[in-house]
Parts: structure tokens; C-alpha cells; sequence
């Protein structure tokens, strides 16, 4: 049944973007490990692991594009729930050290022994298991927006007050990660990974491992995005998008619906903060910051709000272009070219990269066919025999 609502809810542009991600996410791989180095057609390891960050990061701009593009939350604090799956995460990777840290101890983790901690904390307990990590990478971002959507939602807190509230929740999350004392390494956050799963984090091959690991994670946010806003549940939520209050006049319980997709949404954020975590190699405060979420609402609104493939390529493009110009003289001014960028969008491509082309592909292709439905009129008019003969 699950996999008939999934292959039902996909079109013909659906179908292409999951080709070429699943395409990539095996050839990227097969082109570092088998093709000798200098070939022209071979992807080095680093490039394997960059392209591995930005698919996480497109993996983020669904969540986003789901409860902003199709519910109308515009949430600015999405970063927190990314972040929190990627401490988490990264907590099952420092556990996994053991005695090769720095100081030797095969129970506390480096920054632990620096700070003369007495024991492990509570919070710690189960992270040496990968199962435990698992679950927690999605179970913690949940309960927050389970808990934070509860009381914003059920207030009916909405438009730029919730924008606000999202951000202050994310601030005030980057103000404890910061704190020694609050057990997740402080400023210098959680790094010097060595194995997940046994294998060697810097390991070509356990880089393009997590490199296709991160396709499928993408392909699966989108098939589960599709289906939703494919389905008679997605139509509730676009009617909650453009009339709230008229959605709620004609008996739907806005705030559960609201409540769902927005912890579902976070779920998926976490889990593009876990695949992240290994291939960058580090996780601190600095994934909380404000901006940082602000930015991923950007690569949403220049792929396309509301059309999800939009928002993967986004995510994809800005991610690429800031790569490319901070590594030259552009550095220093990357972030007034962002804002230009999102200001030119604004004003030109109102709808974003794929929301303008399909803006001016639907009409094109209502064209075609009605042409071809007149051309097949008339020659059905030509080919009909006379009654007199």
C-alpha cells in the first residue's frame, strides 16, 4: 500500500529529480573509488564529501519548503533542529574514540577530561550505541517541535511572531551549546571524530558510503513530501496556507495539522544534521546561530517555495555559489551578494528558479496539447466517411 502512494504521487518532473540524485549517488561514488587519480572523470574525496554537505543541506531546505511552501509556517529557527541531530550524532561518534583521545580515558571524552568532569553525564548513557544515536537523531528534534508547536500553535501564534519566536528559540539554544558547563563541549563543539560504525570517518570509502547514504536520505524526504502534499492531507494543508480561518470554519483542526507537519519537518532536519556531522567532521554552537537558518529560507525562496524540487536544487545552487566566490577576493562581501541575490529573486523570479520555469512551461504545454487535440479534431473531420456514398 505505502509504496502505491508513494510511486502515485510522482510526475514526470518528480520522476527526473529522483533519477538524477539517485544517478549521482551512485556514479560520484564509483568514479572516487575505481577510476585511478588524474583522470579527468575521477571525483576526488574531498569533493565527494563537499557534495555530500550540500545534499544534507538540501535534505534541510525540504523540511523547510514543507511547512513553509505548503502550510505557510515560516519557521527561522529550523537550524536548531538541525543542529540537535547532529550533536546527537556526534555524541555517538565521540563515544566511539574511546581510549584514543588525547588523554587516553576510554569512558570520558577529551573536552570531558579538560574540564575535570567526575563521570560521564546521564545524558550521555546509551550513545555508545548506534541504534540508540539512531533514534535519538530524530526523537530529539521531535519532541522539541512537538513541545514548542503544541503551545505555539494551540495560542495560534502565526506570520512574523512565530518567525520571532522560532528564532529566539534557536538563539536561545546557541547560548547554552555555548556554555562549558552544559556537557557538549562548549565553543569548540564535539570534532576529532574517528569510526562510525567501525570504519574510518576519513576512509574513501566510508566518505562515499555516507555520500550515497545521503542520496537515499534525500530521496526519501522527497518521496515522503510528495506524498503528503499529494494527498488529501496536503490540500488541508495549502487551504490552511492561503485561509486559515476558513479552513478552521469548516471544522478542520488547524492546530493538529499545523502540529504534524511541523514536527515531521523537524524530524527530517535532524536527520540531515546526523549525515552532515561525519562528512564535515565537526558539530558546534555555531550550527545554532540565527543566520544560519535565515540562509536556508533563502535557498528555499530562490529554487521555488512550494515545489520541493525547487528547494533541493536552492539549496544546492547558493551552497555551490558560496563555495565559489568565498574562496577568491569576493570573500569578504559574500554575505551582501546572498542579499542581493535574495532581493533580486524577490523582485524577478517571484516564484523562485523551478516555480518561474513551470510558470512558463504550463502554459507553453497547455498550448501544445490543445493544438494537438484541434490537429487530431481535424483530421478526424477529414477521415470521416460521407454518409452519401
Amino acid at each position: 500500500m505505502m509504496p502505491h502512494v508513494l510511486t502515485r504521487s510522482l510526475d514526470r518532473a518528480a520522476t527526473i529529480f529522483i533519477l538524477v540524485v539517485a544517478g549521482l549517488g551512485v556514479l560520484i561514488p564509483l568514479s572516487n573509488l575505481l577510476l585511478p587519480e588524474g583522470s579527468m572523470f575521477q571525483v576526488p574525496t574531498y569533493l565527494v564529501a563537499l557534495w555530500g554537505k550540500y545534499v544534507c543541506y538540501a535534505i534541510l531546505a525540504l523540511s523547510i519548503d514543507l511547512i513553509w511552501g505548503y502550510c505557510g509556517i515560516l519557521s527561522l529557527g529550523h537550524g536548531a533542529f538541525f543542529a540537535l541531530g547532529g550533536y546527537a550524532m556526534g555524541m555517538y561518534l565521540m563515544r566511539q574514540i574511546g581510549s584514543r583521545g588525547v588523554y587516553g580515558n576510554p569512558i570520558l571524552p577529551d573536552f570531558m577530561v579538560f574540564l575535570n568532569y567526575p563521570k560521564l553525564p546521564w545524558y550521555w548513557h546509551g550513545f555508545d550505541m548506534f541504534w540508540f544515536a539512531a533514534i535519538m537523531v530524530v526523537l530529539v528534534p521531535g519532541l522539541l517541535a512537538f513541545a514548542f508547536g503544541w503551545f505555539a500553535f494551540r495560542s495560534r501564534v502565526t506570520g512574523v511572531y512565530l518567525s520571532i519566536i522560532t528564532q529566539a528559540m534557536t538563539y536561545a539554544l546557541l547560548l547554552g551549546f555555548f556554555r562549558n558547563d552544559f556537557g557538549f563541549g562548549g565553543n569548540n563543539g564535539l570534532t576529532d571524530f574517528k569510526d562510525i560504525l567501525g570504519f574510518n570517518v576519513q576512509a574513501e570509502g566510508t566518505r562515499c558510503a555516507l555520500f550515497f547514504l545521503s542520496c537515499a536520505a534525500l530521496i526519501g524526504a522527497f518521496l515522503i513530501c510528495r506524498a503528503i502534499v499529494t494527498s488529501k492531507l496536503g490540500k488541508v494543508l495549502i487551504a490552511i496556507r492561503d485561509a486559515e480561518s476558513r479552513t478552521r470554519f469548516l471544522g478542520y483542526r488547524v492546530e493538529s495539522y499545523k502540529l504534524f507537519v511541523f514536527t515531521l519537518s523537524a524530524c527530517m532536519a535532524g536527520v540531515a544534521g546526523a549525515l552532515y556531522v561525519p562528512q564535515v567532521g565537526i558539530i558546534n554552537p555555531s550550527e545554532f546561530a540565527p543566520g544560519n537558518s535565515i540562509e536556508a529560507v533563502i535557498w528555499v525562496a530562490v529554487g521555488g517555495r512550494g515545489t520541493l524540487t525547487g528547494a533541493a536544487i536552492g539549496a544546492v545552487v547558493v551552497n555551490y555559489a558560496k563555495t565559489f566566490f568565498t574562496s577568491g577576493s569576493l570573500a569578504p562581501y559574500w554575505l551582501f551578494m546572498l542579499g542581493a541575490l535574495f532581493i533580486l529573486v524577490t523582485l524577478f523570479l517571484p516564484r523562485g528558479i523551478v516555480g518561474t520555469f513551470n510558470s512558463w512551461w504550463e502554459p507553453f504545454k497547455a498550448g501544445r496539447a490543445a493544438d494537438a487535440a484541434s490537429a487530431a479534431a481535424e483530421d478526424g473531420a477529414v477521415a470521416k466517411p460521407n454518409p452519401a456514398e
